[in-house]
């Protein structure tokens, strides 16, 4: 190897220990980070693509995670971690990875990210749930959905959210 001209390539025991697995070939774990991203709703535009939601077209912090997908998660929002609803639950770490508690119990005090799906203005009745702060939140992204159309609001800005109301 280095300067003797060696070949860097270590052969493997059996027939084809020679080869060696192309870059872009699929992992043995690939179907499970597929299945595993689309339970907890990492469908996120991959880069280079801008983090825009494909269905509203709003702009969202885009995170990958710890295998390899990425959320959208909203911008410039933190909540307390009990009043999201189990399986929505996003945590970012400090190196900017985000990673979703599934369904275990916060801890008390937590805060947590809420992903853009479950508060995109094109959430069908039927998959929003029965949180009523996240309606309200719904309801704000619509407001604002419709100043963007009208021309009010650059596309790609992010003006401030009106408060939350007490949902208990």
């Amino acid at each position: 190897m280095g300067d003797t001209g060696e070949s860097g390539i270590i052969p493997l025991p059996g027939p084809d220990g020679h080869r060696q697995r192309p870059p872009d070939a699929p992992r043995p774990w690939e179907r499970t980070d597929r299945a595993q991203a689309a339970l907890e709703g990492a469908t996120g535009p991959e880069p280079p693509a801008p983090p825009r939601c494909p269905t509203c077209g709003f702009m969202a912090d885009r995170c990958v995670t710890y295998y390899g997908r990425h959320v959208l998660l909203e911008p410039d929002l933190r909540v307390p971690a009990h009043r999201v609803p189990p399986w929505h639950r996003w945590y970012v770490d400090s190196d900017g990875t985000a990673w979703n508690s599934r369904d275990d119990e916060p801890a008390p005090g937590a805060v947590c990210r809420v992903p853009h799906r479950i508060v995109c203005p094109a959430l069908r009745l039927e998959e929003a749930g029965p949180w009523v702060w996240l309606d309200a939140l719904r309801q704000e992204r619509e407001h604002r959905a419709r100043r963007q159309a009208d021309g009010a609001t650059h596309p790609g800005t992010h003006p401030r959210p009106r408060p939350l109301p007490h949902a208990g």
